[in-house]
């Protein structure tokens, strides 16, 4: 019976404990990479917020937790109001269908009425079908938020300075929980949330901003120096 070399069982086994660990590093780095691709960016740095806040036009599609959206409404109403009236009514949109229904309501909005005779009825056809497209990020989101104010609030005359704060504090929370939004007026118009969404004619909107991870982060867009926008003592 032979004797067994006494040096090789140990390197057999150093090198199978290298390739088991070797391998788990490399599970752990995929693991990693998939886990921060899939959370939010988030920060408690403020300056970090203020700089890398964007206007984001296109999401993806997951699901924001409500834990997040709490603490994102949270921070609008924490905004400076007028006399602390806090006039404020945050409309909150996840239901599927109903982001169809105003995607649809703002298509045919653009897209105008459509021709009788067949040849401008195909041009119609192209005209909503670019339509379409050009919307379909904006309702890409799977959260909306419209921020609206109420007109019997106690100083209803300052309800113009005091939404879009709260809208502005909404965006830079949602920002710090590694969330995109945009302040949309125009490409939603306020008539057609009024109408899909039923709002009472008591409520102003502030603006419509959709809610969730970004496809992508938009690069910083150029900013004119801040000399050019301060005044010390007088103009």
């Amino acid at each position: 019976m032979h004797s067994k070399n006494p040096m090789k069982t140990p390197r057999r086994t150093f090198l199978q404990s290298c390739a088991l660990a070797g391998a788990g590093l490399v599970l752990a780095s995929q693991r990693t990479a998939a886990e921060d691709f899939a959370a939010p960016r988030r920060t408690d740095d403020l300056w970090q917020v203020l700089k890398n806040r964007r206007s984001v036009r296109q999401f993806r599609p997951d699901p924001v937790p409500e834990a997040d959206l709490r603490r994102i409404l949270e921070a609008a109403r924490s905004a400076p109001t007028s006399g602390n009236q806090q006039p404020w009514k945050f409309l909150v949109v996840r239901e599927p269908s109903t982001i169809s229904a105003m995607h649809e309501a703002c298509v045919q909005h653009r897209a105008g009425p459509k021709a009788m005779d067949m040849m401008a009825a195909e041009a119609d056809q192209q005209r909503e079908a670019e339509v379409r497209k050009r919307l379909a990020g904006y309702f890409s989101a799977p959260v909306y938020i419209v921020v609206l104010t109420d007109n019997s609030s106690q100083y209803p005359d300052y309800n113009h300075w005091d939404g879009p704060l709260a809208a502005g504090y909404l965006m830079l929370a949602a920002r710090a929980l590694g969330y995109g939004t945009v302040f949309i007026t125009d490409a939603i118009p306020e008539a057609i949330t009024r109408q899909v969404l039923n709002i009472p004619e008591r409520y102003t909107r502030v603006c419509i901003t959709p809610l969730g991870l970004p496809l992508a982060w938009p690069d910083s867009p150029p900013k004119r120096p801040l000399d050019e926008l301060v005044a010390w003592e007088k103009l």
